[in-house]
């Protein structure tokens, strides 16, 4: 399998497009000035206990209070939490993991208000991200995530991969973790392990502990209720989670991130170093490897897939509807069962692709196209669980129910990706009625020549491709050579994110222009 990475830096969020053999299975976004994540670390305070719920809400700085139940406090809470007071008591000493007093373990069925008091500081890392109104959730079992291993402080315990079919590798991973492991820590080893040799694991696990000895010196000088170790950047995260061998190329079009991204390739994978390029090229770095074509019709409420048949997607704030329509699949054929099942099972496909692509997590319900025969179903949902085995997120489907519905758990840490593929106009703004089109070029000449004046002509201009093609349209005549002789060498390029009639302006360095807010500071 061809695996691609294509990284489009803009000034306020990172997206990240997984492509799999040319076609988009993954989408991420970052916002850049985002700081509750999923991993960072937090030095809190609890702010209220409620026991009807078991749980307790800390103030980690964010606008509401995060969660935490009792269940997340982890078996080793009273460990870690006199660890983190030994450590805030005394600042001028950290006091050694080897030496630190073990307590009895938490508790599995015990009470919140037994452990944790209103005003109490404690150390916790975030498990899920703020999710529509809910607050970031929490956890107290602090975990250090790198390529290979996973650090958890006071676990002891070594756990490896269930993904590792071998029994026999297995055990020689665990044996090899266990004689580098340093007392006072549990490691769990990841399915990228398999096959490793122990020097690459145990310089890995020295760089975990130390990330960890960092975070405690930090929060030996840290005001309560603040960031004390954040995660990584989530381009760095999906690389580190997602890179293997098939890897052919990780395309990037901002030079700091890029050299992030080949200095970490670098350091887990030297030879494949030569794979992460710089992308320079005019076009939007989506419109090149044509995935903003793939955005509009991968994302939306209605997606389409085999021969005319169609999935319909709804989103709440409970769960994930889909329901699988045929479309004029339904004159293909006298055979309603066959035909039915032959759209279940390329809707099936869809849907897999459709739940990692927008990253759906939650309750999923989907509503396929009834059958009747018991074996149809039976190959249905076989087919559903082949095709989510290779889904990273952990998930459990259920066989069909007798209303024809099959129900999905999928683990949800962030929330669902949502590209808006609606286009509203940009010359009526949603009003119906415009100016005759073939005066549009003139309009926009007019434009050029006012951002010319205040820019300078070393203007970039991006429109839709079809006025691109227009205006480029012939040889020595073309608008595009007539506007350049006119106003000088600006530069046209076609986006395929643009609406029919929007436009676009920008400098060499492509950042925006407004003339309107340009003005407005004059």
């Amino acid at each position: 399998m061809n695996s691609e990475l294509v990284v489009d830096v803009q000034p306020k969020e990172i997206s990240i497009a997984l492509l799999e053999d040319g076609r988009l299975v993954e989408m991420n976004k970052e916002v850049r000035e985002q700081v509750y994540a999923v991993g960072n670390i937090y030095y809190g305070r609890v702010k209220k206990i409620m026991p009807g719920l078991n749980a307790a809400f800390v103030d980690i700085g964010y606008g509401k209070d995060a969660f935490l139940h009792y269940l997340d406090l982890g078996s080793t809470f009273n460990t870690l939490y006199n660890y983190t007071l030994q450590a805030v008591s005394d600042k001028k000493r950290m006091p050694l993991m080897t030496k630190a007093k073990t307590f009895p373990d938490l508790e599995k069925n015990g009470m919140i208000g037994d452990v944790l008091k209103v005003g109490q500081e404690l150390l916790v890392q975030v498990a899920k991200e703020p999710i529509s109104t809910k607050g970031p959730r929490l956890t107290a079992e602090i975990s250090i995530a790198g390529r290979y291993l996973v650090l958890i402080p006071f676990a002891e315990k070594v756990s490896v991969s269930s993904k590792i079919n071998s029994e026999q590798e297995r055990a020689r991973l665990r044996q090899l973790v266990q004689s580098v492991k340093p007392k006072g820590y549990g490691v769990i080893v990841r399915t990228v392990a398999e096959d490793k040799k122990v020097a690459e694991l145990d310089n890995e696990l020295r760089v975990l502990v130390k990330r960890w000895e960092d975070s405690v010196a930090k929060l030996q000088k840290a005001p309560s209720v603040s960031l004390i170790t954040e995660e990584i950047g989530r381009t760095i995260g999906i690389i580190r989670d997602l890179f293997n061998p098939t890897f052919d190329h990780i395309y990037v079009n901002e030079e700091t991130v890029y050299q992030e991204i080949k200095d970490y390739i670098g350091l887990i994978a030297p030879e494949s170093q030569k794979i992460v390029s710089l992308y320079n090229g005019e076009l939007s770095i989506f419109d090149n490897y044509a995935i903003t074509k793939q955005l509009k019709t991968g994302f939306g409420k209605t997606v389409s897939f085999k021969n005319g048949a169609y999935l319909i997607i709804e989103h709440t704030e409970a769960l994930h509807v889909i329901d699988v329509n045929s479309g004029n699949r339904s004159k293909a054929g006298n055979d309603q069962e066959a035909n039915a099942f032959e759209v279940n099972m390329a809707a099936a496909e869809e849907i897999a692709h459709q739940l990692r692509l927008r990253d759906m997590g939650g309750i999923v319900v989907i509503d396929f196209i009834d059958m009747h025969t018991a074996e149809h179903k039976q190959e249905l949902y076989d087919r559903m669980r082949e095709l989510m085995e290779h889904d990273r997120a952990k998930h459990n489907i259920l066989p069909l129910s007798k209303f024809g519905l099959m129900q999905i758990t999928r683990q949800r840490v962030r929330p669902v990706i949502d590209v808006d593929v609606t286009e509203t106009c940009p010359v009526c703004h949603g009003k119906g009625k415009i100016q005759p089109s073939v005066l549009f070029t003139d309009e926009l000449e007019h434009i050029i020549s006012d951002y010319v004046e205040k820019f300078g002509s070393k203007i970039v201009l991006y429109v839709h491709p079809y006025v691109y093609a227009y205006i480029t349209k012939g040889w020595l005549r073309t608008i595009k050579r007539q506007w350049q002789r006119k106003y000088g060498k600006i530069h046209i390029v076609p986006s395929q994110s643009l609406g029919f009639l929007d436009y676009k302006f920008y400098d060499r360095q492509h950042n925006e222009l407004n003339l309107e807010e340009t003005m407005q500071k004059a």
